[in-house]
């Protein structure tokens, strides 16, 4: 039997999972990585944690299972994406921390980018706005904050790489800088176009090409393992950006299929299949994978304020002990009785981009529960992403079948029929939860010949449960208007 294994880097730890041939999940570990905040808004990893717990965890997913690095057919990586690293090509040593993708101490030169009227070809050529978000920025900053080291690059003896990368390199005992092309395309440098890096924005953002990777595609077998931390010849068969891997994972093969991630915030990605759409409705187009000759892309929308307001309650209001509390308190009433709670903690994300909106609960009344409060708190995770859905079909003119869905969240059957009713179509819970790590193992597989071809894979795997839509239309238009009423309430808050 074929096992393949899964890396699964993301911000707040280290995971790896072990998948047989029919993509379930037989082993795993995982560990935590630790946050460093020098700053406000800056946030850091230590490069060399994430490779050492990377390869720690996945030395014991093997071990837990009784395998070997012979019984592996190929190791597929996916990634929290943007977070930067730069590193020396002679001694594999880190010049400075990985700069996470929250971190935001580049903004003012993404405002500079946008003052100067650049916005518009950056969108063009990336799909991206400026914004800190990026890899772009990170990389110059690094450059110009570390001695000598604009200089070393100019001369070819650094390397950056976003997480992937860095993996890679280590994992082939610096072998290979290469990254694939969904992750590429999260830079802010590569043109997604072309599928290459792109000259303008190179000067643009003042980052040499010597320090670049080559771009590769999502499946195919970058090398093989040899280092000293990890069993050596296990092929790298694929690598993917964590949202992307999880589209892939989901199976959202096909045009104008959709999955949505609930977890700390909220990321949907729809399957444009060939074609780079542009949004009119300020979401981003990114490459979703490339196969093969064929480039697919996808439109994406974050919700800043997911899964996070329910930790809200917990630590901020105490209404509830733990998270999985949320669901019983919600039900204690049957509807909110009017109340709308409007998550926007540090400002409003995709469609809006709205950095001073703040947290509303408009609607209270006398007879204001707490049950109210968490059961308008679930709804907000529900209308924002509804809110990202409807962008999508406007953007693309597709008709929207069903929404496919995972993280943490999902437990939660109340919210996932909430989603359905405002939806209007079947919200689709997967058996396998782990869509991510998954999508980084059916990468893979296919790139090694475990499947031949995408149709093959994951075929006998049913959905766990399908959540059909059973609210009338105009009793959802009614709750819809208020959603929007109370965003309004929220909007330009804070006085600039």
């Amino acid at each position: 039997m074929a096992f393949l294994l899964a890396l699964d880097q993301g911000t707040t730890s280290s995971r790896a999972i072990v998948f047989d041939a029919a993509g379930r999940p037989v082993a795993s570990a995982q560990r935590e990585v630790n946050q460093i905040f020098p700053h406000p808004g800056w946030v850091e990893h230590d490069p060399c944690e994430i490779w050492e717990s990377q390869a720690d965890v996945a030395l014991l997913a093997l071990k837990n299972i009784g395998l070997g690095g012979g019984d592996i057919a190929a190791l597929g990586i996916t990634n929290q994406r943007e977070t930067t690293v730069v590193w020396e090509r002679d001694t594999g040593r880190p010049i400075y921390n990985a700069i996470v993708w929250q971190d935001r101490r580049t903004a003012a030169v993404c405002d500079r980018l946008k003052a100067e009227g650049l916005g518009p070809l950056i969108r063009e050529k990336t799909g991206l706005i400026p914004d800190a978000y990026f890899s772009g920025t990170k990389v110059a900053w690094i450059l110009d904050h570390c001695p000598d080291a604009r200089r070393m690059a100019e001369e070819g003896r650094l390397a950056f790489g976003t997480v992937d990368t860095w993996l890679i390199w280590n994992l082939t005992g610096g072998a290979r800088h290469v990254t694939d092309c969904s992750n590429a395309s999260r830079t802010m440098l590569c043109n997604i176009h072309t599928g290459d890096w792109d000259d303008e924005l190179l000067q643009i953002l003042n980052v040499p090409r010597a320090i670049l990777p080559e771009i590769r595609a999502s499946s195919e077998v970058y090398g093989e393992t040899h280092t000293q931390a990890f069993p050596a010849g296990i092929p790298i068969g694929g690598a993917a950006g964590d949202q992307q891997a999880a589209l892939f994972g989901q199976r959202c093969t096909r045009r104008g299929m959709v999955k949505n991630t609930y977890g700390t915030g909220c990321f949907m990605l729809m399957n444009t299949g060939e074609i780079p759409i542009v949004s009119a409705n300020n979401l981003i187009t990114t490459v979703a994978w490339k196969i093969g000759k064929r480039t697919d892309y996808a439109l994406e929308g974050s919700v800043f304020i997911g899964g996070a307001v329910v930790q809200w309650l917990r630590d901020g209001l105490g209404i509830i002990s733990s998270s999985a509390d949320v669901e019983s308190l919600a039900c204690q009433v049957k509807d909110t009785d009017g109340v709308y709670l409007v998550p926007a903690f540090s400002g409003l994300g995709a469609p809006h981009w709205d950095p001073y909106a703040r947290g509303t609960v408009a609607g209270i009344t006398r007879g204001t529960k707490a049950a109210h409060i968490a059961r308008a708190a679930l709804e907000s995770i529900a209308y924002q992403s509804a809110d990202l859905l409807g962008c999508m079909q406007a953007d693309s003119g597709i008709g929207i079948g069903e929404l496919r869905v995972d993280g943490g969240a999902t437990v939660n059957d109340t919210l996932m029929q909430f989603q359905a009713d405002i939806l209007g179509i079947p919200v689709v819970r997967p058996f396998v939860r782990e869509t991510t790590a998954l999508g980084a193992a059916y990468f893979a597989g296919l790139a090694v010949g475990v499947w031949k071809n995408i149709g093959e894979i994951g075929g006998g795997i049913p959905a766990e449960r399908r959540f059909l839509p059973n609210m009338d239309r105009d009793h959802v238009e009614r709750l819809t208007q208020g959603w929007k009423r109370a965003l309004d309430r929220a909007r330009n808050w804070v006085e600039t």
